[in-house]
């Protein structure tokens, strides 16, 4: 399960690591960037999932942005609260890209407003994409 972690919105996707595929599930309301506990509560009960994996929002030239902190504050409670392993990733042009995303598989080619759920889709198979480049590099070895 994935999100991406937003101080009004946080959207989530779910995934499958055999296949190496995502698919948008939800997007939450969050209060300055808290969210409703309970809700994400349910999604994980209904979905079980093995892991966490949160976008880590870094400027465009790798330097730490406002909200990178708040990001991992958010990992590390997801962590504590539901004692899932939880990991980070790279989130740079997720937004952007899950725009790009839906705009392509739409035949109107209108943009809907709320794209997080494609953003969190995009940061679990760049996670699964990275995950798998690691593990086929440790079985080379």
């Amino acid at each position: 399960m994935s999100f991406d972690y937003g101080t009004e919105k946080i959207g989530i996707a779910i995934g499958q690591s055999i296949s190496s595929t995502a698919e948008p599930l939800t997007i939450i309301r969050a209060k300055d960037g808290i969210p409703n506990w309970s809700q994400i509560m349910g999604l994980t009960e209904s979905w079980r999932p093995n892991y966490f994996v949160v976008g880590l929002p870094y400027n465009l030239d790798g330097s730490d942005s406002k909200l990178l902190q708040r990001a991992l504050k958010f990992a590390k409670r997801l962590n504590g609260r539901f004692n899932i392993p939880t990991f980070g990733i790279d989130e740079r042009l997720s937004s952007k890209a899950a725009a790009e995303k839906f705009k392509a598989g739409n035949p109107k080619n209108s943009v809907r407003k709320e794209i997080d759920d494609v953003a969190a889709q995009i940061i679990l198979e760049t996670w699964f994409s990275e995950y798998n480049k690691k593990t086929s590099v440790d079985q080379a070895r």
